[in-house]
């Protein structure tokens, strides 16, 4: 077995992760609805040999649409498209257990997976808000433990869609006349508490066996999720130490719940704000976040901290009685993440929604290529990451940027690939095919 090496994901947002990024003048302001400005981020990623790209959503309105673009391209009909673009590069969706059937969403991405020769991921989420609920007849979002436990029975169902087709049914024997193999085809049976589904899939097992299973949230239930079900994880963690202490907690959960913790990928966020020189780095910053409109960005973070906007005094530090996470059902990993920043470092509301506007809670870096590689390799080495989600600042000149610049420093160092070794997301992220569980011959064959 070879040196351990990064992995690197990009998470696509329309002109970059920078709130204002849409507002400067080389930038697209129509990119989020744009198949070519996808294909050519997905390309150049691909080219810098990338694991996989990364498409957000929610089923609601992508926050304040007057604060940057708010459209989102439904992200399997997207990684369809990106599929016939791309060769070898893993495409990863995000949908929600929520506001999804296990069927029809097993389908959706199992079909992604076949079109692609097996580069399909799922980022699951389980949708905090009440503008979601509503768009599916409900007054209000459900109890976050509701949506987990729907979420632990949803997986339960996926993965069994998957494996109710034995990996030898289809023989497609012409001579014979037979196409499938009837007895390899299984009903799956389901009933439990949220879903009741008879099976099979309506589609052969995908290549990968199941799609590459990602999540992201970081509460308590969201971490116990994660140790029984995730491959890869993305997470927000601002500094150097609290990237170690989640990365030995996460792997701690896995092992308790009886999986290899080598199989269960943390990929911390980091925007980085690229310059050849940190002045010049600095400089794209800085017109960056004076581009922010604060009176947008105030509402959103009122919502995150479920406070009236009105509370909220741009030259002052947060309120001292905000609600606590657990008097909260939002999304309560990020409302704390952000309420630590503001406490610890003492920030006005002005400054915290200058430093979220960058990235939202994840790591920003400015600096030169050279820094930045080396603060990657830092974390790395130290406990803290088995590799980045990398969410430029600005698009597509900060991923441009990143793989010209970062990547061959990072190459140099023996710490990321020069070439594909494999042809699925399984293969580039060093992940097991898993066995059919419905499949007897399949688990013995694996014991």
């Amino acid at each position: 077995m070879g040196a351990r090496q990064l992995h690197f994901n990009l998470f696509l947002h329309d002109t970059g992760h920078h709130e204002a990024s849409w507002r400067l003048p080389s930038s697209d302001p129509h990119a989020n609805l744009s198949l070519e400005a996808h294909q050519h981020l997905a390309r150049v990623a691909e080219d810098a040999k990338f694991d996989s790209l990364f498409l957000a959503d929610s089923p609601a309105m992508f926050g304040e649409p007057g604060r940057r673009p708010a459209g989102r391209i439904e992200p399997t009909v997207l990684l369809a498209a990106l599929a016939v673009s791309t060769q070898r590069i893993g495409l990863i969706a995000t949908a929600s257990t929520s506001y999804n059937e296990p069927f029809n969403l097993a389908r959706r991405l199992a079909s992604v997976d076949h079109l692609s020769g097996g580069r399909a991921g799922w980022n699951i989420v389980t949708t905090a808000g009440d503008a979601a609920a509503r768009n599916f007849g409900l007054e209000g979002q459900p109890l976050h433990k509701t949506r987990y436990e729907r979420a632990d029975e949803f997986l339960d169902v996926a993965t069994k869609l998957w494996d109710s087709w034995a990996d030898d049914a289809v023989v497609a024997d012409k001579e014979a006349g037979v196409h499938t193999l009837r007895d390899r085809v299984r009903p799956i049976s389901h009933s439990g508490a949220y879903f009741s589904v008879e099976g099979p899939l309506n589609l052969a097992r995908p290549p990968q066996g199941h799609p590459l299973l990602v999540q992201a949230g970081s509460s308590e239930d969201g971490k116990e999720f994660a140790a029984r079900w995730a491959e890869a994880i993305f997470t927000a963690q601002p500094t150097l130490a609290e990237s170690q202490a989640f990365y030995a907690d996460i792997k701690r959960r896995v092992l308790a719940a009886g999986r290899n913790p080598d199989h269960v990928l943390v990929l911390p966020g980091i925007v980085p704000v690229l310059g050849e020189t940190e002045a010049e780095a600095r400089e794209l910053e800085e017109e960056l976040d004076r581009l922010i409109a604060p009176e947008y960005a105030i509402v959103q973070l009122a919502q995150l901290l479920r406070v009236d906007p009105d509370r909220l005094d741009l030259d002052a530090e947060l309120p001292d009685d905000l609600p606590s996470e657990e008097a909260i059902e939002g999304a309560k990993s990020r409302r704390t993440l952000v309420v630590d920043w503001a406490r610890r470092d003492r920030l006005t509301v002005r400054e915290l929604i200058g430093k979220l506007g960058g990235g939202r809670g994840h790591r920003t870096f400015t600096g030169t290529p050279v820094q930045v590689a080396d603060t990657i390799q830092h974390y790395f080495e130290n406990g803290a990451a088995d590799g980045f989600n990398i969410m430029p600042a600005v698009l597509p000149s900060g991923i441009e940027a990143f793989t010209s610049s970062v990547v061959p420093i990072l190459q140099e160092r023996g710490l990321f690939r020069t070439e594909y070794a494999g042809t699925t997301l399984r293969d580039h992220y060093g992940l097991p095919r898993p066995a059919n569980r419905l499949d007897p011959a399949a688990e013995e064959a694996a014991s």
